[in-house]
């Protein structure tokens, strides 16, 4: 038996990297609103937070976190003081549990620069999400796993202390640099715990020249090379790393190291919101036995989940085992990238499905991260909001975006990798006039990125935004790429266009300082 005693935690009964048939059992048992799918998967319930709280999250400001942090509304700080506040409360709350789950698993598929990760928790759901999403250990391994680098301790059923300084709200997910320590108050969605794990590596991994990435990734099956690509949930990361034609790597946090990219994470944590066997068979297949559908609405009857009905939530979701998808390469790692693709849903609907950009249009548009946050990834959002997310991952970044952009460029350069832009979002006019993106054209778009016919297509350059945008691809109708003549109105698309470019320039004012001019040139014109 596990002896948690070193953090405070008296329990006895603590059951560590228990069986998903087990977890299974202990859910059914322990809450009657989990429940099995006809798939095989495990349906649980997150209670009234159904997406992240990026307001509620607090790094505690010390010593060394002071220089290093970027301080804002991203990383807000907190006193030491405050911290051992909520961790107390956190504790003080688990030691009411009758028993208690420890997770014990790795972050980082490349064991020279893995961290170990342990997970303390009272839910069973909880425990599966994070067994599915860290990297599942060896039994040797686990017998040997010693004493962890970071610890989670998830008592998100017990709500912070308004009180308490520094808090606004009865959630508080808080982080503690020195010692590795993470809290989670007020909250019992799970992606909480997983971001947590990316924000780690997202401060340490640039420390030792690593760039983390919030992206997904590729492998040829013939030459090992990888591609990447970046965004935010929503933009199509999961379902378009999802390809039959390609070994996957992972589809959401990767790291970039000398010797190649490595995924974070042993599993996937795919949106489930109009999901079918037709669109996105491969994710569709692997929700099964050991994966988890989050916040779903299923027949009582048959068991069969609607993935059309948002009724709780459009931020339904499903985590599932990397392995359960067929054409995953274990381990999950793979050569440097040939290709880097910034996805963004435009809800503008002037930016073109694909165009490629020059080593400083690289810079600009990874240091702008411009998309629209789709609903349901976070509270409060219902419908896609135009945004600016640095590194398109603002929320999770923790040193300032120049860090990782300058990482970024250093690989590019070094790999000679191309840059393209993507638009997943709207076509033919904006959000509410026009049309999202059809997938399939998307997927034709990678397709010809990956096979290098798009590499030397003619192109035109964009008379807004500076970018060259390629006339012709294979399996695309040529009169949707250029976006101006999908519009019924010109002038409304001119319009349209400036007003997204204006939107462009006013957000990376605030980046001007440190950035090259070659770089601040390359925005829309």
């Amino acid at each position: 038996m596990l002896d948690l005693s070193c953090y405070g935690i008296t329990v006895k009964d603590v059951r560590r990297n228990v069986s998903p048939a087990g977890l299974y059992v202990d859910a059914i048992r322990a809450d009657p609103k989990c429940n099995i799918a006809d798939s095989g998967a495990l349906i649980a319930y997150s209670g009234d937070k159904t997406g992240r709280s990026p307001s509620d999250k607090r790094i505690v400001e010390d010593s060394q976190s002071r220089h290093n942090v970027w301080w804002g509304n991203v990383n807000v700080h907190v006193s030491e003081e405050v911290f051992d506040i909520n961790l107390e409360r956190a504790v003080d709350y688990l030691n009411t549990r009758p028993h208690l789950y420890v997770v014990d698993a790795y972050a980082g598929w490349d064991e020279a620069y893995r961290m170990k990760i342990r997970v303390i928790c009272s839910r069973p759901y909880h425990a599966l999400f994070m067994h599915t999403m860290l990297i599942r250990p060896t039994k040797e391994e686990l017998v040997n796993f010693g004493e962890p680098d970071a610890v989670i301790f998830n008592a998100g059923a017990f709500p912070a202390n308004r009180r308490t300084s520094g808090m606004t709200s009865k959630t508080s997910i808080d982080l503690n640099l020195r010692t590795r320590h993470s809290v989670i108050l007020g909250t019992e969605y799970a992606g909480e715990m997983k971001k947590g794990v990316f924000t780690l590596m997202n401060y340490f991994g640039p420390l030792q020249g690593i760039l983390s990435m919030h992206c997904s990734a590729t492998a040829d099956r013939a030459t090992g090379q990888s591609s990447l690509l970046f965004g935010l949930s929503g933009t199509g990361k999961t379902t378009l790393s999802a390809d039959p034609n390609r070994l996957l790597i992972g589809d959401d946090e990767h790291c970039w190291s000398d010797t190649g990219i490595f995924n974070i994470e042993g599993g996937c944590y795919a949106k489930a919101i109009d999901l079918t066997p037709e669109s996105e068979p491969e994710i569709f297949q692997a929700l099964r036995f050991g994966a988890v559908l989050e916040n779903v609405v299923f027949d009582p009857d048959t068991h069969h989940v609607d993935f059309h009905n948002t009724s709780i939530t459009q931020n339904t979701r499903g985590a599932y085992p990397i392995e359960f998808i067929r054409n995953a390469k274990i381990p999950c790692r793979a050569g440097h990238p040939t290709d880097v693709i910034f996805l963004t849903c435009d809800a503008f609907g002037v930016l073109p499905p694909v165009s490629k950009l020059t080593p400083a249009q690289a810079m600009y548009h990874f240091i702008s991260g411009y998309t629209a946050k789709v609903a349901g990834t976070e509270m409060g959002i219902t419908e896609p909001q135009a945004t600016f997310s640095p590194c398109f991952g603002g929320p999770f970044l923790v040193w300032k975006p120049a860090k990782y952009a300058e990482l970024l460029a250093e690989k590019l350069k070094k790999h000679q990798a191309n840059v393209w832009l993507v638009n997943t979002g709207w076509s033919g006019g904006a959000y509410g006039t026009g049309s999202r993106m059809k997938l399939k054209i998307t997927r034709a778009i990678i397709d010809a990125i990956h096979q290098g016919t798009l590499k030397n297509a003619p192109t035109l350059t964009d008379p807004t935004f500076g970018i060259a945008v390629p006339t012709a691809c294979p399996n695309v109708d040529p009169g949707i790429l250029i976006p101006r003549n999908t519009w019924k109105d010109p002038q409304a698309y001119d319009q349209t266009a400036q007003k997204l470019a204006d939107l462009f320039r006013n957000n990376f004012q605030k980046y001007i300082d440190g950035t090259s001019e070659e770089v601040r040139q390359a925005g829309p014109k």
